[in-house]
This record gives C-alpha cells, structure tokens and sequence, in this order.
C-alpha cells in the first residue's frame, strides 16, 4: 500500500480505448481462429477424453470445421508460414526435393518385406525356371537342387562360372553375366553362391585403387552386388537367394569372406521384398569357427571339401534344404 505521502503515479499517455473494445478485439480473434483452424478444433474435440470439455469443444469444432473445410484460409495460411520461412533462409532441401537435389535417394517399397509390416504373405506362385549360378561354389548345389526339383515342372538352369569373381573381371564382369543371364533365360528365381575367388583390389568411388578388406572395398563390393541384384529381380518379377560364404579354413580367407558377407548383406537391403540372404556361415560355422563336419541325420558327416573352401554333396544337400525352404515361402514347390 503507498503511503499517504507518496504522490500519485500519472495516468498513461495515449489514446484511452474503452473496454467495448477490448471485447470486440476478443471476439475478432475468436472469429479468425474458428476460420482458419476450425479442421483442428474439431480433430481436438474427437481426441479428447469424454466429458463437458469434449462436449463443448466439439460443439463449436463441427460447425467451424464445416465452415473452413469451404473456404480458402487454409491454403493462405500455409503460403504465409511459407513466406516466414523463406525468410529464415535456405536450411537445404526439403524432404520432396531429395531425389531431385542429389541427396539421399528415396526408399524404395520393395526394401520391406510385406510381412515385417504385417501384411499377409502373398500365396506362393508356381516356379517355371530356375537359375543357379555363382562361381565354384554353386557345385554341387545346382546339381543338387536340380535334382530335387525334378519332376516339378521346373526347368532349372545351372550356370556356374568357374574362377570368377566380383572384385576381379578377367574372367567375366559379373554386370555383364547378370545381365545375359537375365535377359536369355527370364528366371522366376535366381540361387547365387559365389565369393571363393574374391579380395582383388577394385577401383573405389573416387577411381582410386581400393585394397581388400576394410570398408571402401566392402562398400565397392555391395554397389557391385546390388547392381548384380537389381538385375535379377526383374524389376520384381524374380526372387534372389543370395547364399553368404561359409568360413575357409585359410585364415586370410577368413578376412575376406567377412568382408563378402558383410557386403552382401549390405547390398540387398533395398530389395528385401524380392531377395533375401541366406546365412551359410551361421549353418556351416556357427561362430564364425571353421569345421569340416557337422551333425547331419543325426551323425557328425564331412560337408567341406579337402581344400577348405567348397562344400561337398553332403554339404550341398545341407544347403539346398536351407535353399528350397526359403524358396517354398515364395513358390509352390516341395
């Protein structure tokens, strides 16, 4: 309380508006929040927990929405919080202009496999032509799996290319190959098993020389793989089973199928919908330790070749069932 003393504070210079005005300026503002955020009003009220606020909220939301569904405001509102934000300046592109800036490129539908989204799984189809192919690896499987689809109404194509490799071309440039190969036969699935001539040193992104195995290699040998993948789908017509490589018993080996494995895995990722990788390692070298023999029919059978690398046909059996159950998702075979 101020002292009988103190002297009266002087009233505020200015025009002196009246209260009336006061409640006019309330209400304009009440009028313009109903016309331009009406649609929010109304999805506020249908959100909110029962009760009188919900009741009142949404008795004035349905009509406001209604009125602003019709008119224009909202479409002026997102032009003028557009202009502030040019005025902020250029932060870079926006999520719709990615692609077109060179950024990131989009994500493609076909990196989801319907059913970690939830979908249901679309029925197997039938399996006309198979194409098993890779380099020495994929011996005996194709003989394998040929032998197991007999019968089915399946032609299956086996073309391995012996001493090949993706980080080499000598022999054969695998683009090259893939594309043949895809283009003569039109496989409905393709089986690949290669990796056992691999380390070569690869021209990197930059034409630089990359040296086996750190991740400018693994990463020159997933774009290769992914190019290799692509082709094979068919833009979605054909399904891919990549098989990893098992661990050689050479532990300089070793160092490159890591580097391979890791590769693959990397270069399917955006078609996960049409090709999947099957682990090898997991099943041959549980552990990443190498071993000649494992429990197969419920005894310990060899299912390597002597020279450390290549599985036997014990070992390609063991494979194909790994192969025709992954299969049996996608195609009605049995």
């Amino acid at each position: 309380m101020p002292e009988p003393d103190d002297p009266v504070p002087a009233a505020p210079a200015g025009r002196r508006l009246p209260a009336r005005d006061a409640v006019l300026v309330i209400l304009l503002a009440g009028i313009l929040l109903v016309l331009f955020e009406g649609p929010s009003i109304r999805d506020a009220g249908s959100d909110m927990q029962p009760g009188v606020e919900r009741d009142v909220t949404r008795a004035v939301g349905a009509p406001a929405g209604w009125l602003s569904d019709r008119l224009p405001l909202d479409e002026v509102s997102d032009d003028a919080l557009a202009v502030l934000e040019d005025d902020q300046g250029d932060t870079g592109a926006g999520f719709e202009d990615g692609a077109r800036a060179g950024g990131v490129p989009p994500v493609p539908p076909e990196s989801f496999d319907p059913a970690d989204l939830g979908e249901p799984p679309a029925p197997p189809r039938p399996l006309r032509r198979l194409l098993v192919t890779g380099d020495s690896l994929a011996m005996p499987l194709d003989a394998e799996l040929a032998r197991r689809l007999t019968g089915q109404g399946v032609a299956v194509e086996r073309d391995p290319h012996v001493g090949t490799g993706i980080s080499k071309s000598g022999l054969a440039d695998w683009s090259k190959v893939s594309a043949q190969q895809t283009r003569e036969l039109e496989p409905d699935a393709v089986v690949l098993f290669i990796g056992a001539n691999e380390g070569f040193a690869m021209p990197g992104a930059g034409g630089e020389e990359v040296e086996c195995c750190g991740p400018a290699w693994a990463a020159e040998y997933a774009y290769r793989a992914r190019r290799m993948i692509d082709t094979y789908r068919r833009g979605g017509q054909a399904r891919v089973y990549w098989l990893t490589v098992p661990v050689p018993r050479d532990r300089d080996r070793q160092e490159i199928a890591r580097a391979v494995n890791a590769a693959i895995a990397v270069a399917a990722e955006p078609y996960r919908a049409q090709a999947q990788v099957l682990d090898m390692t997991e099943l041959f070298t549980p552990g990443g330790r190498y071993r000649d023999a494992m429990p197969v029919g419920g005894r310990d059978r060899l299912v390597r070749e002597p020279d450390g690398i290549h599985l036997n046909g014990t070992g390609a059996a063991v494979a194909a069932d790994a192969v025709l159950e992954a299969m049996r998702a996608d195609f009605a075979i049995r």
